[in-house]
């Protein structure tokens, strides 16, 4: 994890512009789904003894279809995530509005839970609720535990459709070239991919590296055989 720096002006900047959840989250959802379902197409129709071109159309409408289904739901997620964030602060402004008092007790229980007591507590509750915006804030983190920074729907809808439209194409590449034995070859660089999706993610946890892509690739791995299994149900 990079360190950032501490100096008054990058504090200031830092603290003043919070990156918010960033996408993450989005990326690997839609990394790991795009590998595993289009392979999982590749793996089935292959089990069933079909020829490339139908590997490749499927494949791609796979992609296209329900990569953007994923993002439209992520999408409609995301905002309705965000309207529940708006629904609360319009809750937090009405309840500060009709009773000042009670809100003012709460955000001294709030300040008490973080550690505040005697005149400091007082004069803390006293600075956030001279600011209704500071107020509300508070009242959103510490009555139900959620961020200052609002999530963006279409932010997450596009990198999980990216995701998904990338990764979701490597298993089709040795099919679309017409190399000769292309179902090895996508099965082993989807393998690769979900290793390496795994092994990106460990950046930004405490996991090493080869166990978070081991945990993936498994993950992976038992989608495909289950869809090759049931595909070679109907071999023709």
């Amino acid at each position: 994890m990079a360190d950032h720096g501490h100096s008054e002006q990058e504090i200031v900047d830092r603290i003043n512009a919070p990156p918010g959840r960033g996408v993450l989250r989005d990326v690997i959802y839609g990394g790991i789904d795009g590998s595993v379902t289009t392979f999982a197409i590749v793996a089935g129709v292959a089990g069933a003894g079909l020829s490339p071109f139908v590997i490749v159309a499927l494949g791609i409408a796979n992609v296209l279809a329900d990569g953007f289904s994923m993002a439209a739901g992520n999408y409609s997620g995301t905002k309705a995530e965000l309207d529940n964030i708006r629904r609360l602060r319009a809750i937090e402004e009405r309840h500060i509005a009709l009773y000042p008092d009670g809100e003012r007790s709460e955000v001294r229980e709030i300040l008490t839970q973080k550690g505040l007591d005697g005149p400091v507590l007082e004069d803390a509750t006293d600075a956030i609720t001279a600011n209704r915006e500071n107020w509300i804030n508070l009242m959103l983190e510490g009555e139900y535990g959620l961020g200052s920074v609002d999530p963006h729907p279409m932010k997450a809808a596009v990198a999980t459709f990216l995701a998904f439209l990338v990764a979701g194409m490597i298993p089709l590449l040795p099919f679309l070239f017409g190399l000769e034995h292309a179902f090895t070859i996508s099965a082993w660089v989807t393998m690769g991919v979900f290793f390496a999706i795994g092994a990106l993610k460990s950046r930004w946890s405490l996991e090493p590296w080869w166990r978070s892509g081991i945990e993936t690739l498994l993950i992976g791995g038992v989608a495909a055989l289950i869809a090759f299994g049931v595909g070679s149900l109907f071999q023709i």
